[in-house]
């Protein structure tokens, strides 16, 4: 397992597809994950540090397991299989399976760290030598300049299988 960071998330145009992009610490491979409009609003509203006025899903999921007294020690991202990526929530004691996108919105709610396993980045991680940091550069300011709202589409794709495009 290897522990990643959330870059952020991005709209793939043309198929106007939301992302979530992770990258490998102390590494140069990105790992991009298709997901829906709401996670990606609800992993860049984590990012942002935006506080809705009433708890959203995983603002619930959040506190709930505050007042439960239970801690999420960590995300791990398990599995690709048929370009499905799969995703298990780490509590002490137990696992509980997730979709990458909710696991991460959750990570970034409680502080847990998300790791990923070897054989999923060698098969689905990019790598993105030094020299192309200028782009990654570009893409951090980028999402620096987007709103969660950016990622509402009516009727738009959701995330029953976090799929990359076909």
């Amino acid at each position: 397992m290897r522990e990643l960071d959330v870059v952020g998330v991005r709209v793939e145009m043309p198929q106007n597809l939301p992302m979530v992009l992770l990258r490998e610490v102390g590494g140069h491979r990105y790992l991009p994950i298709w997901i829906g409009a709401g996670e990606a609003s609800a992993i860049a509203n984590a990012q942002e540090g935006v506080v809705p006025p009433r708890p959203l899903t995983h603002d619930l999921f959040a506190d709930a397991l505050k007042a439960l007294g239970h801690r999420l020690v960590a995300v791990h991202i398990t599995e690709l299989t048929d370009r499905t990526f799969y995703a298990v929530l780490k509590f002490e004691g137990t696992d509980v399976s997730a979709r990458p996108s909710d696991a991460i919105a959750l990570a970034l709610r409680t502080g847990a760290e998300i790791h990923c396993a070897d054989a999923v980045l060698d098969e689905a991680g990019i790598e993105v030598p030094e020299e192309e940091d200028d782009e990654v550069e570009k893409f951090r300011e980028f999402l620096d300049q987007v709103s969660p709202e950016d990622f509402e589409t009516e009727g738009g794709p959701g995330a029953p299988g976090e799929r990359p495009p076909s």
